[in-house]
């Protein structure tokens, strides 16, 4: 079976791109190895998408899944691991078998970068946030730790700021890499404390968090800090390896594309967190799975 468009990924960018590529009278399979709407489902709270005023990420992916469904977009549980060219059509090869297609989306998203301790898990949407404009209004009036000392860190505690009673940075190496611009306007704030040379080293709390216990990065002393939330900004993990033969990723495993949504292959498009872009949001993905969408389906009729 040959499908017009293969998606390899079920986010927002992913299901998006099914709803306009079914729209269009395309043979859609969309292929997800874990979950259903990405990093959203992660999230309790959404309050940030046009249109709805307030909604779990479940909902919102339930919803979205829901329509791509009923457009008649076909699902797979399957990771893709590599994507092949065969008599001018693409194959893409999964641990549940290969699926041939004339176009190919990549949305793979990227996934935020944890801090990799114990209890983590447990305490995400309970305490522990990785993205502040996603999340922040829950902690407005309150005590929050900024966990990153880069450029995102930096901007999404200038944001907390305004609207925390006290953020606390905390940064493993002995200096704050984001920008001097960024640095100074928090030196400025009386609500941002910044710790430096420190590193997560527990987390406490029944069923929130409620204590972080961290620890000097050369002395190995250790602090207790109670807070109402922590939030962590220490980088993004895209999962493009596979495809790097086929498309052409940055040095930070971005796939390199613009808001055309266009690769080096004339057959593939990208869409989402997975590409290379400024701003990564709900409706930044969305935004993109329809542009790849229109561009692939702009590809077949041609």
């Amino acid at each position: 079976m040959v499908y017009d468009i293969v998606i390899v990924g079920a986010g927002p960018a992913g299901l998006t791109a099914a709803i306009y590529a079914c729209r269009a009278d395309k043979r859609v399979l969309v292929l997800e190895k874990a979950t259903f709407g990405g990093q959203i489902t992660s999230s309790p709270c959404v309050e940030n998408y046009p249109g709805f005023v307030k909604m779990s990420g479940n909902e919102f992916a339930d919803k979205l899944l829901e329509q791509a469904l009923g457009l008649g977009a076909e699902i797979e549980m399957a990771e893709a691991t590599a994507i092949k060219e065969q008599d001018g059509l693409r194959v893409v090869k999964t641990d549940r078998g290969d699926f041939t297609a004339r176009a190919v989306i990549l949305a793979t998203g990227a996934r935020h970068r944890p801090l990799g301790i114990a209890n983590e898990e447990k305490f995400v949407g309970r305490g522990i946030s990785y993205c502040a404009v996603c999340d922040g209004a829950f902690y407005r009036d309150k005590d929050v730790l900024m966990i990153g000392g880069g450029n995102s860190a930096l901007q999404e505690t200038v944001l907390l700021s305004d609207m925390c009673k006290s953020v606390t940075v905390v940064q493993n190496l002995s200096f704050l890499t984001g920008e001097p611009r960024l640095i100074r306007k928090l030196e400025e704030k009386e609500n941002v404390k910044i710790i430096l040379s420190h590193v997560v080293d527990a987390l406490e709390g029944d069923t929130d968090l409620r204590r972080v216990v961290i620890r000097h990065a050369e002395t190995g002393e250790k602090k207790i800090l109670t807070t109402d939330g922590m939030f962590v900004c220490i980088g993004q993990m895209p999962e493009n390896a596979a495809f790097a033969d086929r498309v052409a990723v940055n040095e930070a495993g971005y796939i390199d594309a613009g808001e055309d949504c266009l690769t080096k292959d004339k057959a593939i498009f990208v869409a989402g967190d997975c590409r290379t872009k400024r701003v990564r949001q709900i409706t930044t993905a969305s935004a993109d799975g329809s542009v790849a969408a229109v561009a692939a389906c702009r590809y077949l009729d041609n």
